[in-house]
């Protein structure tokens, strides 16, 4: 599976374009496509080299964007832009704007830029992610028109849990995939806004292997928006945050690594620990993990960790702490 890091390698727009036989072809859609895909803007962030996330995911970062509101509000993935210091949204002809990181939601891995000059785009209109179905096309698109484009399907919606303390009960998967998947917009059959591209994924062995795009449903940003909008982050209390990467492996979770002076570090895990229960509660996956760590309470609670280390089993006992306190704070314009 691919981290998000891997999203962040820097492109120079003139040197790829989608296969034409993989573009979106104009005639077999109702609303205008060249207007739509107008929407979708690229976006460049720098962050400062001694940010929290500088080290995991770059200090230049690179993706896409899509224009919900005329006032210029873009929706990306929120990674893209976490910690930056300067954001510059590109149009299709070329015009850079300056943006503001307005908001980063922890939870569902949005993130909303406000442009600070007038983008002149359409906007998108968002879409009804729920009722989307499996085999339903779409076209995932990064800034740059139809070259930019990809014609895909829904191939899956189900549950994704991500290794760095994320979980969706039910992501949007397509394909085939777009190469530069980070903050792509998933574009309905009616020309409605459906996600945000987050992760390629590989799926299959070695023989037969189906690249596809983890999209974050739509559905997800109306009941926090207007949370976003005022307050940056949503109102809900944070979820307490361990600062753990773990992986599942055969017979269960490996600690894959820890946030440098993160909780999990702090407590002393180390890579390799096999991680057996939360509490009393036994856990053999991603998923029932980090539920089990959320339902502990809100940021801040003790987390009592049962871990195996060297064969031998050992409770450890980790304070979590609100992921956002880690984080530089957007700087205002």
């Amino acid at each position: 599976m691919s981290k998000p890091e891997d999203a962040l390698t820097p492109m120079d727009e003139a040197d790829w374009e989608i296969p034409p036989n993989l573009q979106p072809d104009p005639d077999e859609y109702e609303f205008d496509l060249e207007r739509a895909l107008r929407g979708v803007v690229g976006l460049r962030a720098n962050v400062p080299a001694d940010a929290f996330t500088a080290d995991t995911l770059g200090t230049e970062r690179q993706g896409s964007g899509a224009v919900i509101r005329e006032d210029g509000l873009v929706l990306t993935i929120g990674y893209l832009i976490t910690e930056a210091e300067t954001v510059w949204l590109i149009t299709a002809d070329g015009r850079a704007v300056p943006g503001h990181a307005l908001a980063f939601d922890q939870v569902t891995g949005f993130g909303l830029v406000q442009a600070l000059g007038r983008l002149n785009l359409p906007a998108f209109e968002l879409g009804d992610s729920d009722a989307v179905s499996l085999g339903a096309p779409a076209i995932v698109a990064a800034c740059g028109g139809r070259e930019h484009a990809v014609e895909a399907k829904i191939v899956g919606k189900q549950e994704f849990a991500g290794y760095w303390e994320y979980l969706l009960d039910e992501a949007l998967f397509t394909a085939p995939a777009h190469p530069f998947w980070s903050g792509a917009a998933l574009i309905g059959k009616d020309g409605k806004l459906l996600g945000t591209g987050s992760l390629i994924l590989q799926q299959g062995d070695g023989k037969r292997r189906m690249d596809m795009n983890m999209i974050v449903p739509i559905g997800l940003l109306p009941p926090i928006l207007d949370d976003l909008l005022t307050m940056g982050r949503s109102r809900a209390a944070p979820r307490p945050w361990l600062g753990l990467y773990a992986m599942e492996s055969e017979g269960g979770l490996v600690v894959g690594g820890t946030a440098d002076r993160g909780p999990a570090d702090r407590a002393g895990l180390c890579q390799g620990d096999r991680i057996l229960s939360v509490g009393d509660e036994e856990v053999s996956d991603l998923a029932s993990l980090w539920r089990k760590v959320w339902s502990a309470g809100s940021a801040g609670v003790p987390v009592m960790l049962r871990v195996g280390r060297d064969g031998n089993a050992q409770t450890m006992r980790v304070t979590s702490a609100d992921r956002t306190s880690f984080l530089r704070t957007p700087r205002l314009h």
